[in-house]
């Protein structure tokens, strides 16, 4: 009986990251899988990498469970690390390219990583880490890096070998590091079913061209990154941008033919004010997919006059990565203004819930924490057991955000439960007073934060960057805020700025504006 048990278990376990790539790999040998104006990969060529990786960590002693962190920017090479590590059905953390040195100390001691792998564009960094960080038993190096064994060499006379996947779909393979704006950054333990979940609703749900080429403009250690595997299974070829520029992607995509990218909706924006958008055919790309924080519906209207039918939204978080809903390029092409603020229906294989502060769903029309349930969840967060009970109480992922949904069954973000603005009793929702505020197309981008206030406990402040050579007082902004949404939401303050603060992936960072004005208060790090 007990075997029977086993066999069933087995055949239940399902398809691990790793298998994804190595079919992808058996399956185009010849073609291109990274190019770019640095080198150009083929797929038996990055196989060939993954293998001699693997057996290099072999020899380090790694095992099953064992963790792996790497810091390094944009190249084929850290794809190659992930997949050796995912192979091996070892842990990958990979680090963001311009985190600060006590995140980095904090997530390398934190994730009780065994090996260190550094690019030599981060060989200061790497120095410095060293020896605040005992744990890590083995300090390689991409490139040249004083102390560090050089990968190349140490995995130069290694004889490739097939390519064989360990360990199971339910096998956490990844921590994924959140970026710390609620406090030290948490480490979400995502397994092969969750990965291969986001990889599978990537290829059946988003829009795809036949000969793929995926221009990755950020880090291809976070967000980004997701769409490689993807890439790869089409037989498609990524090319890796080293940091977002307008020049580095119109020649990406006048040179490489790039047909696809993902962009957080500032880089869209900076896209489409850059005038030189009419240096692209645009008719021959395809999908322009956009996440990480809200897009204006004005500018979403704005991209879909200059780029054409190819905006794709998808809205998810670390831990539920990337794919909770999506608004594809038809229905960008068909909605009304007023549903382009919406984040779209859910991916399918999920399910997804509004509910209140008693875990009730709410009706349609009446706003609820946006809470998720599928294969595509989180295990939990590394080592911290009440932070993961919260999270996934009532065996929901709470993402800790405030949506509607409509009679159409389209959701709407209205905001991040943290986020919210109680001023004189009343509720006030960011999200909603910066749509209001980029109406003005004077208006590059907006971020509206609450400020602390003897009388109303908080005021809402806009902090408002226009466009290059635009003039707009704050008192027309005020004007038209309190006409579109009334007195409440109106901003009792605005600060025109040169430019809004940005996160290491590009989104605009409330919590460093909110630290102008609650620096001695808990809500600074929320």
């Amino acid at each position: 009986m007990s075997n029977e048990i086993n066999i069933a278990s087995a055949l239940h376990r399902g398809a691990t990251v790793a298998d994804l790539i190595v079919s992808a790999i058996a399956r185009f040998p010849e073609r291109p899988a990274f190019a770019n104006d640095e080198a150009t990969v083929s797929y038996r060529e990055l196989g060939h990498m993954i293998s001699r990786i693997a057996q290099h960590f072999d020899d380090l002693g790694l095992r099953p469970g064992d963790t792996v962190a790497q810091l390094g920017v944009n190249r084929f090479e850290v794809f190659a690390v992930i997949a050796a590590i995912y192979l091996r059905g070892l842990r990958s953390v990979t680090l963001h390219a311009t985190g600060s040195e006590a995140d980095h100390e904090y997530v390398l001691n934190d994730s009780t990583a065994d090996v260190f792998i550094v690019d030599e564009y981060h060989r200061a960094r790497a120095e410095a880490l060293k020896p605040r960080c005992p744990r890590v038993r083995a300090w390689l190096s991409i490139g040249k890096v004083p102390g560090h064994v050089e990968l190349a060499s140490a995995i130069r006379d290694y004889t490739p070998q097939p390519l064989v996947p360990t360990g199971d779909s339910e096998q956490v393979i990844r921590l994924a590091y959140t970026g710390g704006t609620t406090g030290r950054p948490k480490g979400v333990m995502l397994s092969s079913r969750a990965l291969v979940t986001n990889a599978l609703l990537d290829l059946s749900t988003k829009d795809w061209p036949t000969d793929v080429r995926y221009l990755c403009v950020a880090p291809i250690s976070h967000g980004a990154g997701s769409l490689v595997i993807p890439t790869l299974m089409q037989g498609g070829c990524v090319t890796l941008l080293r940091g977002f520029s307008i020049d580095g992607v119109i020649a990406a995509i006048n040179t490489h033919g790039c047909n696809v990218t993902w962009m957080v909706p500032t880089m869209l924006y900076g896209l489409l004010d850059s005038g030189r958008t009419g240096e692209v055919d645009w008719s021959r790309f395809h999908s322009l997919i956009y996440s990480g924080a809200p897009a204006s519906p004005t500018r979403i209207r704005q991209a879909l006059a200059t780029f054409g039918p190819v905006l794709i939204q998808s809205y998810g978080q670390t831990e539920a990565p990337n794919d909770i809903l999506i608004l594809g390029r038809r229905e960008h092409a068909e909605l009304a203004d007023a549903q382009l603020s919406s984040a779209g229906r859910p991916y399918p294989q999920l399910r997804v819930c509004l509910l209140d502060e008693h875990g009730v769903e709410v009706p349609d029309g009446q706003r609820g924490e946006v809470c998720v349930r599928g294969p595509l969840v989180m295990s939990g967060y590394f080592n911290r057991p009440e932070e993961t009970a919260a999270a996934l109480a009532g065996d929901w992922l709470h993402t800790g955000d405030v949506a509607y949904k409509d009679a159409d069954g389209l959701y709407y973000i209205v905001d991040r439960k943290k986020d919210l603005i109680i001023s004189g009793g009343f509720n006030v929702y960011p999200k909603e007073v910066e749509d209001a505020i980029c109406v003005n197309p004077a208006v590059a981008a907006a971020a509206v934060i609450g400020i602390p206030d003897a009388k109303w406990g908080e005021l809402v402040m806009a902090y408002v960057q226009l466009k290059e050579g635009c003039v707009l007082s704050e008192e027309q902004i005020t004007a038209e805020v309190r006409l579109a949404k009334g007195a409440v939401a109106t901003p009792k303050r605005v600060e025109l700025v040169s430019a809004l603060p940005l996160t290491a992936l590009g989104k605009i960072d409330k919590k460093a504006l909110r630290a102008r004005h609650w620096a001695s208060d808990a809500r600074a790090v929320n």
